[in-house]
């Protein structure tokens, strides 16, 4: 399956242990989910073949998440993801969780993460090298 915008994608499956008293998938998980599938793309971009993602050190400066329709469990979806932008200190990610079967949208997620030079405790200019492969396309 292709999700026009995206050229990466990551499938999951929902766990019993996910899910809530309503038997849908418990609201914090979907930053879960987002943080597994963003893990993946950085793997599939190939950061850590990069001396400077060594020294990097991304916090989560701010999170949005529109949810469409839950997920249930057993579930199986793909987390499709995408840089959507790289600022000076900042990288801004977008995720969307789409079900594997129907191809239905059900949650929406940006993440913009900072560097920080944990030393100065501030932030820190992202890497040529990194941005560059972040904004490479594949």
């Amino acid at each position: 399956m292709t999700r026009p915008g995206f050229t990466f994608s990551h499938r999951l499956r929902v766990r019993y242990a996910e899910i809530d008293g309503q038997k849908v998938v418990f609201n914090s998980r979907y930053l879960e989910y987002a943080d597994v599938a963003l893990s993946e793309y950085w793997r599939w971009l190939q950061l850590a073949d990069l001396p400077e993602w060594g020294v990097m050190e991304f916090h989560v400066a701010r999170a949005s998440v529109d949810y469409k329709a839950p997920f249930r469990y057993d579930d199986e979806f793909d987390a499709w993801v995408r840089t959507e932008r790289v600022g000076t200190s900042s990288v801004t990610s977008q995720i969307e969780l789409v079900h594997a079967q129907t191809g239905a949208l059900h949650t929406m997620i940006e993440l913009v993460h900072v560097n920080v030079d944990l030393a100065a405790g501030r932030s820190a200019p992202v890497p040529a090298a990194i941005r560059e492969r972040m904004l490479e396309p594949r």
